[in-house]
């Protein structure tokens, strides 16, 4: 009998757990996937992140990681077949100074825009807060067709979900926006089989189910 897979606890349409499927798929690492319902988390996911947030990712040996990154970085170290971890230009470190800028600076502007009742009334319109991160998307676009180059990386692939998210808030505004390099990376990213594959329905987990692998 095989070793214990790695259980991943996942939302499907959650930003942060759909870049830890693509690392995880692209990786070929497979998890025993458990979907979660958000409004009825699991014991089991509180019991191994207190912060009860998905993804979270138990490892065999029992370690815990509860960052999405984490998890992408951890999946890719382990194997790395598209070389998502060294870009085709400029360092892994710009790389990682880029996720972090959306991580830290555009996701809470893509929340006040989403999700605006959450919120006090913000000084600033929080769609036009976060265009000016598109726009430098947008400038590094123009020049080749993903983010650091030719090819997919690690960038691409943390930032994108969080692009589609934003997108899909206003579908028809965002496709008006004069953004060409940007709108063909989303829609490459979106049609893409990686993304249909860990976009794939699950039902929700519940204890004694029957492993569910991913």
């Amino acid at each position: 009998m095989g070793a214990a897979l790695p259980v991943l606890y996942s939302f499907r349409r959650c930003p942060y757990a759909i870049r830890a499927r693509l690392a995880l798929a692209v990786s070929g690492q497979p998890v025993e996937l458990r979907e979660v319902v958000l409004r009825d988390k699991p014991l089991a996911l509180i019991d191994a992140s207190p912060k009860a947030t998905v993804p979270v990712l138990v490892l065999s040996e029992g370690a815990v990681l509860d960052e999405s990154l984490d998890i992408m970085l951890w999946a890719l170290r382990r194997n790395d077949p598209l070389g998502w971890l060294t870009p085709g230009l400029e360092s892994p470190e710009s790389m990682l100074a880029l996720i972090a800028l959306f991580d830290q600076q555009f996701k809470p502007q893509l929340d006040r825009y989403k999700y605006p009742g959450r919120y006090p009334a913000p000084t600033q319109n929080p769609r036009d807060a976060g265009v000016g991160y598109l726009e430098q998307l947008e400038s590094r676009l123009a020049a080749h067709s993903c983010l650091f180059g030719h090819r997919a990386s690690l960038a691409d692939m943390a930032i994108a979900p969080f692009v589609r998210q934003f997108a899909q808030t206003d579908r028809t505004w965002f496709d008006a926006r004069p953004w060409p390099g940007l709108s063909a990376w989303l829609a490459a990213f979106e049609d893409s089989a990686l993304y249909a594959q860990v976009m794939q329905k699950f039902v929700p987990w519940v204890p004694g189910a029957l492993p569910t692998r991913f």
